[in-house]
């Protein structure tokens, strides 16, 4: 359950701050909290993950130098995870920051779950089960679905692409849930903001030469401490079907112990894949967020403690 925020009279002082992969943003977390008596919540869609500690480059005990760090280790990669386990643990962590009087530090690379918390989401109704299997029967054929919510709804399916098979699904269990255009449905039933009041977003700016040597170096280091042996276990364990076994990282292990790369290509394709994601990263940032302070990472530190 989404709790009213607004209820709260207390409010911690909070910030967030973002960056792509490989910038510095987990090591400036803690050095901010350690300023500031902080704590710190890890919007990461891979160190959520329980056993998943090398690729994720989740921060060691050693790395939160005492700092009490959420959002890692919730679920196993065969667990279900979508925003709402942030949104909720958000929630959590403001009342233990208000509990406490620590300064909250939301910080991550997916900030997807930030936008979200920010812009809030809608409460998607609840599917009976006969209305489960007739989503999985009709989701096998998810062009003739799209057709049809495409001429119910033109206005909601417009802005999906007919090859999107989530957003498709997704529209689709709202109107076998309720008999209605999902257009209709989200009207009557707006997003709720998870963050209340004043978050200002702090953003690090990584020249690209330098980020690519930060990323070289990452890889490197997750060879180091053992990529392969981690990801042949999760293999063992888990199988290659969650989708956790799909991110940067795994799938190219996965390929090499399959004999489809050499070594060296292998580990190019990290560095490769890892780049690009930064990319995506920083075009996302500098879109969806308003008012965001965009600095070099020494720069931006300056900035954060002059600011507070």
């Amino acid at each position: 359950m989404i709790t009213d925020m607004n209820n709260l009279t207390n409010k911690p002082k909070q910030l967030a701050i973002i960056g792509s992969t490989a910038s510095g943003k987990s090591a400036l977390a803690v050095d901010i909290a350690k300023r500031w008596d902080g704590i710190v919540l890890s919007l990461d869609s891979l160190a959520v993950y329980k056993e998943i500690d090398i690729v994720s480059a989740k921060p060691t005990l050693k790395e939160q130098e005492g700092i009490a760090h959420y959002g890692i280790d919730l679920l196993y990669p065969n667990e279900a995870f979508d925003v709402t386990i942030f949104m909720k643990l958000y929630q959590e962590v403001y009342k233990q920051a208000i509990k406490e009087n620590k300064t909250l530090i939301v910080v991550g690379g997916s900030s997807f779950y930030l936008k979200s918390m920010i812009d809030g989401i809608s409460i998607l109704p609840l599917l009976s089960d006969a209305s489960k299997q007739e989503l999985s029967r009709q989701m096998l054929y998810p062009q003739e679905v799209y057709k049809r919510l495409f001429a119910l709804d033109e206005a909601y399916m417009s802005s999906i692409k007919s090859n999107d098979t989530y957003r498709i699904e997704k529209a689709l269990s709202i109107y076998l849930a309720t008999n209605t255009a999902p257009s209709l449905y989200f009207k009557a039933n707006p997003p709720i903001p998870t963050i209340i009041g004043n978050m200002p977003i702090y953003a690090i700016d990584t020249p690209r030469d330098i980020l690519r040597q930060r990323i070289i170096k990452r890889t490197e280091s997750m060879l180091e401490s053992g990529l392969i042996d981690e990801v042949a276990k999760l293999e063992y364990k888990y199988t290659r079907q969650p989708n956790a076994m799909k991110s940067i990282g795994i799938k190219e292990t996965l390929e090499y112990l399959d004999g489809r790369v050499d070594k060296k290509r292998f580990i190019e394709k990290i560095i490769t894949n890892t780049a690009r994601l930064a990319k995506r990263q920083n075009t996302f940032n500098k879109s969806q967020f308003k008012k965001v302070v965009l600095l070099e990472l020494e720069e931006l530190k300056e900035r954060i403690l002059n600011d507070y």
